[in-house]
């Protein structure tokens, strides 16, 4: 084809004007270098490019374009949550992989087509120079209403070919039998682009751009492809090029186009993988495109419903089938039905090969296969009825419409349609008119006839001639309302039925497009109204999140105190049960905080405060799993003398803590352990003969000088029992939780005391390890050692079993929220797995891991523990990791599927003796911790690890991490000198010590001993539980 023979039929698809839809992406500047990073995108080239009176070709599917057609797509890595649409994912494709590697200059892409490419396309820039066009490979037969280029072996391009023949497409054709295909992309390397932008000021070219029209000139519309890039094919004559362009000024501008750029080699690369399709004004095609999946190379993945709300009721008949063959653009359709919601249940009304986005159906709303319906809000009608999807003879018969009313004679049958039925009224000479004279369409015939003459009566427009009329801006608005509307109901979708999904993109969408308070409204309304604590705490940690969005960044930590009195009468219906109550009280006293980020931040807090009730509350319902019995009274003044080892955690730590326990499930692998041959952590009662209580805590060993000692005689000194960090918080808390002293009461203390026990206690506790160890879970081990000697000093027994349970219920009245794993790990002996389940009442259970004869004492050779020096700081990190897994973050959920099935595999090397299988799973348990809990090693504790890893099967912090204590299993026996050695030639360590670890098979240990406190260093035997 030459010449005129190129140039475009009136009406066809293709190609890219420059007034179209073409110009919308360009980009000027060095892309980034690699993959899908969230870094900012090349400096965007403002061209004065004449505005035309509707932006591109007419496009009957969607109001606003071709480049703002919503895909069903959703992203929910995105850091905010938001519809996506076609220019979305071309300008992924562009900044992300197209333009990745390209030397400086312009990329130039249309939006009226959908484009996938690999995520590393091959593109070859060496030596490039002029302007390249980017191809994807096609069929022949899609080629034949479609552009192509015909290149040489260099790739340079010799033509292009638009609805060639069928010689001509062969032509093009390379060894697979795939052609070549036009995409709409184009790049102008800095020297061509420099030389094209230079004649927008030239007439007649100045002409394509408002400066030109300014000046008084007649505007001149031109071809990307066939005007501007087509003069630099190798083939193109300049006679041939000149004479294709129609009238004088078009030629005159062509003329000036060649002398401009015909000196630049045009070149192509065709993108391997890469797929297009052209958005035509076919329905069919256009439904094939949004119900199809896209390549595996594409970085979207389409799905039926997407930033949709569909209601299902299956204890509700269909009352509806509102079925849209084509694409229902902008339609609401309403009724005076009322059909509950039943938001915790998936969509089944949704038939395969149908999409809905950006879409509220409530009721029975059904969707037929091969359907598409975009920016609906449908709530099915009270009567059966359907819509668009009968023949035209049913249509007419039903409602009385003649095909005279919709098109004019003249119009050929083939072409008769719905985008150019006039069915829409929208004026009438006497009456105003409603939404109700376009729905009586759907309705039944006794109702269509009251109608009809109503409609007839009208000035009606059809939707092609509507939607010159349309107001972009006013749509787009309409499309953002909509978005939240069905946005509230994801929330409440996502809260009642325990999902894991995050709503913090969704989050921070409303607060940037002013729709917070909807927001916080939806979630007031979800925590008010559940009557469950655990979903209700999940709401206000979301309100938490909300606050936090508010400030922006600024106005301090999230983390830090929540107990300002004034929020203190909402915390107390919470504390009382009165969740209802509490969350009103919350709503009322947050109005006063919303002025500046400062108060926006302290209202977040206290919100997470609020949270923590409830989870306390979730998780004490495990005290019903706690069985005391009767024992002997020990003889007044006899210790009861507890011995605890410590534990570690081999896997799936960060799983047992609440809320994540009773919400996801946990698993956790412990170990109980002798630290240098000893048990570290201890505690001894004795009943006194003073009606009050001793409580006194050593530094180190029950020798050593005590650290704190503290007298209670009254009931209002046990009142901060709920501080951890109050003196005797602890012993506080295990004297109440254990009931040995009931609180609040109306009786006094002393005679409480001497009326159940004739006399007070004494209580004395120690730990040998450093605080922010890591290695013991001190506090709660030690927790457990407090209430095993409590219990039998009070003559009262309990299993190991309600002792694990006892500790979980304590740890909340102390209000530190622990997990169970530190109890688990210290109060049973040996190697075992600790699992509970995603349900609550939340319960443990314990399962001892058997081993291979002889594997214990090989453990023990292998097995290094090395104190780091580095005290660990877990300040604030346990509301780091619960505020984490409240938003639900994606890499949180996944990380807790991950902790789970290393827990579970890692019991399975146990059993099997398999020590590096066991090294692995040490080493991915480490790498899960540092996601759950970023920044938890310290420089000096990642040198210590490299130095280490050569002679390990593998390493990991105790705990949390942070600092601490590091163990590992080491490839040799009996390493502690060797490593000793390494350690001390690596730099930049500072104080650490190395110490032997062993496992422990007997457990805690329980014993009555004589009067004298010395005598309990050294018990006569030990008895365990």
């Amino acid at each position: 084809m030459h010449g005129g023979d190129r140039r475009r039929p009136e009406g066809s698809p293709d190609p890219h004007s420059a007034h179209g839809e073409s110009w919308r992406a360009a980009r000027l500047g060095t892309p980034p270098s690699h993959g899908w990073e969230p870094e900012p995108p090349p400096p965007t080239l403002s061209l004065p490019v004449t505005p035309p009176s509707r932006q591109g070709r007419d496009f009957s599917f969607d109001d606003c374009g071709r480049a703002f057609t919503c895909l069903p797509a959703e992203e929910p890595g995105a850091p905010a949550e938001a519809l996506v649409c076609n220019l979305d994912s071309l300008l992924g494709t562009m900044t992300y992989r197209l333009c990745v590697g390209s030397p400086p200059g312009v990329w130039v892409c249309s939006t009226d087509m959908l484009l996938t490419v690999p995520s590393a396309p091959v593109i070859d820039w060496d030596g490039f120079q002029g302007v390249r066009v980017i191809a994807v490979p096609g069929s022949q037969a899609y080629a034949r209403n479609h552009g192509v280029y015909l290149a040489d072996e260099q790739g340079l391009v010799r033509d292009i070919i638009y609805k060639g023949t069928e010689a001509q497409i062969q032509q093009c054709a390379g060894p697979d039998g795939t052609v070549p295909l036009v995409c709409g992309v184009v790049f102008f390397s800095s020297d061509a682009a420099e030389q094209l932008l230079a004649t927008h000021v030239i007439p007649p070219l100045d002409a394509c751009t408002y400066l030109g029209l300014d000046s008084g000139a007649p505007p001149i519309q031109l071809s990307l492809f066939f005007d501007i890039v087509l003069c630099m094919a190798g083939a193109m004559t300049e006679e041939d090029f000149v004479k294709g362009g129609g009238d004088a000024s078009v030629r005159s501008a062509r003329s000036m186009l060649w002398t401009a750029l015909r000196a630049f080699p045009l070149s192509m690369a065709c993108i391997s993988g890469a797929s297009y399709d052209y958005m035509t004004t076919s329905a069919s095609d256009h439904i094939r495109s949004l119900t199809l999946l896209p390549g595996s190379a594409s970085h979207l993945h389409f799905c039926k419903t997407a930033h949709s709300h569909v209601d299902v009721c299956p204890c509700i008949p269909s009352l509806a089938h509102a079925c849209f063959l084509g694409v229902a653009l902008g339609c609401v359709a309403r009724s005076q039905s009322h059909v509950p919601l039943c938001p915790w249940q998936q969509p089944c009304l949704l038939e395969d090969g149908s999409s809905v986005t950006n879409c509220l159906l409530e009721g029975a709303v059904q969707l037929a296969a091969s359907s598409v319906i975009q920016h609906c809000h449908l709530q099915s009608p009270a009567e059966e009825a359907t819509y668009l999807n009968v023949p035209w003879a049913e249509f007419f018969r039903r409602t009385g419409i003649r095909e005279g009313d919709l098109w004019d004679a003249e119009m050929p049958q083939r072409s008769r349609c719905l985008l150019n039925a006039r069915l829409f009224p929208v004026l009438h000479a006497c009456e105003a008119l409603g939404l109700e004279d376009v729905l009586w369409l759907l309705a039944p015939a006794a109702v269509a006839s009251e109608r009809l003459a109503r409609w007839r009566t009208a000035w009606r427009m059809s939707w092609q001639e509507l939607m010159p009329c349309l107001d972009k801006a006013a749509e787009l608005g309409a499309r953002r309302a909509l978005f939240f509307l069905q946005g509230q109901r994801k929330v409440q979708r996502v809260l009642l039925g325990r999902q894991d999904s995050s709503l913090l993109p969704l989050t921070r969408s409303a607060i940037h497009e002013g729709y917070h308070e909807a927001m916080l409204g939806t979630l007031d309304e979800v925590a008010s109204t559940t009557g469950d604590a655990g979903i209700a705490a999940r709401a206000l940690a979301c309100i938490a999140d909300v606050l936090g969005c508010m400030a922006r960044g600024e106005g301090g930590l999230r983390s830090g105190p929540a107990a300002n009195r004034e929020w203190a009468l909402a915390f107390g219906h919470l504390e009382s049960g009165d969740i209802a109550g509490g969350v009103r009280e919350l709503a009322a006293e947050r109005q006063k905080w919303m002025s500046r980020p400062a108060l926006l931040v302290r209202a977040a807090r206290h919100y997470e405060g609020a949270e923590q009730i409830l989870i306390r509350q979730a998780v004490m319902s495990s005290c019903q799993f706690v069985t005391v019995g009767q024992a002997e009274l020990p003889p007044l003044g006899h210790w009861v003398q507890v011995a605890c080892p410590a534990r570690l955690d081999l896997s799936g730590g960060w799983s047992d803590t609440p809320p994540i326990t009773y919400e996801h499930g946990g698993a956790v692998v412990d170990v109980a352990v002798l630290v240098d041959g000893c048990r570290p952590i201890g505690a001894r009662v004795r009943r006194i003969r003073e009606p009050e209580l001793r409580l006194v805590s050593f530094s180190g060993t029950p020798q050593s000088e005590a650290a704190v000692e503290l007298v209670c005689r009254e009931l209002e000194h046990l009142q901060d029992y709920f501080q951890p960090h109050a003196p005797g918080a602890l012993l506080k808390a295990a004297f109440i939780c254990t009931q040995v002293v009931q609180f609040p009461s109306q009786k006094p203390l002393w005679a409480q005391l001497m009326e159940s026990f004739g006399g007070g206690f004494e209580v004395h506790t120690w730990s040998k390890l450093p605080h922010g160890s890591g290695l013991a879970g001190t506090s709660s081990i030690l927790a457990g050692a407090v209430m095993a000697s409590l219990y039998r000093a009070a003559g009262k027994s309990a299993s190991t079993e309600s002792l694990i349970h006892a500790v979980l219920h304590l740890e909340q009245r102390l209000t530190t929220g622990g997990g169970w794993q530190d109890q688990v790990g210290g109060l049973v002996p040996g190697i075992k797995i600790g699992r509970s389940k995603a349900q609550l009442p939340l319960r443990v259970e314990v399962e001892k891991i058997p081993v291979p004869n002889g594997f214990i004492q090989t453990l023990n050779d292998h097995l290094v523990l090395v104190y780091t020096g580095k005290t660990r700081l877990a300040r604030n990190l346990l509301q780091d990791v619960v505020r984490n897994w409240y938003a639900r973050l994606p890499s949180a959920v996944q990380n807790a599927d991950a902790l789970v099935s290393n827990a579970e595999e890692c019991a399975q090397a146990l059993r099997q003796g398999n020590l590096p299988l066991i090294g692995k799973c040490l080493d991915r348990y480490w790498q899960q911790k540092k996601c759950m809990a970023p920044g938890c090693e310290p420089l000096a504790v990642g040198r210590m690890m490299d130095a280490l890893r050569p002679y390990s099967y593998g390493q990991c912090l105790a705990g949390a991490g942070g600092g601490g204590f590091l163990y590992i299993l080491t490839k040799g026996p009996r390493q502690k000198e060797a490593l000793h050695q390494i350690l001390a030639k690596t730099e930049g360590l500072g104080n650490f010590s190395i110490h032997s670890i062993e496992v422990d098979m007997g457990g805690i240990s329980v014993e009555v001993v004589g009067c004298n406190p010395k005598d309990g260093a050294q018990p006569r035997r030990d008895v365990a539980v």
